[in-house]
């Protein structure tokens, strides 16, 4: 079982990385550390990294997706141009958004786009912000750089949004074109249309896509303390075996690596990543993962995350992901989004406290996840 890591992975820097897998910027809300919270937390996956886990706990809706009405329309335009590959989207204009501000009856709407699956900040594009209208005019063209037999995989979403003086967002509504099906080379197709805004539709309409499945095993190892009865802590240890059936978002190109976190911890020393296996959408990883200084409480109370992405370039594109803890709702008595484990997530958790130095098999379906940014 290999513990590298490839140097690509470990040297990469904050900047370039994006990691966003959600329509909305992440905020972390922090919390002081309890008592309680897990600390002391030390992580080895070939080179030893050391980490204290802070307790933080995050908030990951930064949008409002339910106070506002969505109405109103927008107008654009689609064209692929084959000299540039590249795709142009004419954003226009919108005509009568709901009002953010009720009693001024007014809104400062901006337009962002995502090629669907990809929710990376690689993958946004947006317009300028239009202040104190529901009527904005834009005139603005986003363009993605993209092969066209890969642009036919692609939803295209285009949402609407206020964006107030404390730079805060509210959804205003959106449209989502099949790209599978849209035909390209219609000329009818490239000119400006009216669509009406439609209420959210994702994640739930990417929930219900196949990410393909991850083959892993777990293991608690307490650590006896001499003169005692009981461990006072121990070692989790997370072998990922293997990936099957990932989404192929670039033909057969896939460069796709796992990365591991425990939450609530999400600072970047904590972080752990395989080494990156291309060209394949069922790659083998066998790498083993381990984290220590986890008190028995402890274990109630975490989350292991485990996501899987695609390199590509400058950026990573989120393909799936578990999150295996006991999917209580709770870390350290504070309600968190990130702990909603599913019955076979928490399954394997359950299996693994009961069956301490025990290797816990299981093959676990990827799913849609919306994750926190990473702390410094």
């Amino acid at each position: 079982m290999s513990k590298s890591v490839p140097a690509f992975l470990q040297d990469e820097s904050d900047d370039r990385e994006t990691d966003t897998a959600s329509e909305s910027s992440y905020q972390l809300s922090r919390h002081k550390k309890s008592p309680s919270s897990l600390t002391n937390l030390s992580s080895s996956s070939g080179m030893t990294s050391l980490s204290s886990v802070s307790g933080s706990v995050m908030s990951v809706y930064s949008g409002d997706f339910g106070n506002l009405e969505v109405k109103g329309s927008i107008q654009f335009a689609v064209d692929y141009v084959d000299s540039l590959k590249e795709l142009h989207i004419f954003v226009a204009q919108c005509k009568d958004l709901a009002a953010a501000d009720g009693k001024k009856q007014r809104s400062d709407p901006y337009v962002k786009t995502y090629l669907l699956p990809d929710k990376g900040k690689m993958g946004k594009k947006k317009t300028l912000v239009v202040k104190k209208t529901l009527n904005p005019v834009y005139n603005e063209i986003l363009r993605y750089k993209i092969e066209k037999e890969i642009l036919k995989t692609q939803k295209l979403n285009l949402s609407v949004w206020h964006r107030d003086t404390f730079k805060r967002n509210s959804f205003l509504g959106e449209v989502e074109l099949d790209l599978e099906t849209w035909d390209l080379d219609n000329k009818q197709n490239k000119q400006l249309k009216w669509y009406p805004l439609k209420r959210k539709t994702a994640p739930v309409a990417l929930e219900a896509e196949n990410r393909g499945e991850m083959k892993l095993a777990l293991q608690y190892v307490p650590e006896p303390v001499p003169g005692k009865k009981l461990p006072t802590t121990g070692e989790v240890h997370i072998w990922v075996k293997e990936c099957l059936d990932l989404p192929l978002l670039r033909g057969s190109n896939l460069n796709s690596f796992v990365k591991c976190t425990i939450l609530p911890d999400t600072s970047r020393k904590s972080r752990q990543k395989t080494r990156a296996v291309g060209k394949t959408n069922n790659p083998v990883f066998n790498h083993t993962m381990v984290y220590d200084g986890f008190r028995p409480e402890d274990l109630t109370e975490a989350c292991v995350e485990l996501t899987v992405w695609d390199h590509y370039k400058l950026t990573n594109q989120f393909l799936g992901g578990l999150r295996i803890g006991f999917g209580t709702g709770k870390s350290y008595g504070t309600e968190v989004d990130w702990m909603d484990s599913t019955a076979e997530e928490v399954a394997l958790w359950e299996k693994m406290v009961k069956s301490p130095n025990t290797w816990i098999e299981a093959t676990l379906p990827l799913r849609m996840l919306l994750i926190a940014k990473i702390s410094k």
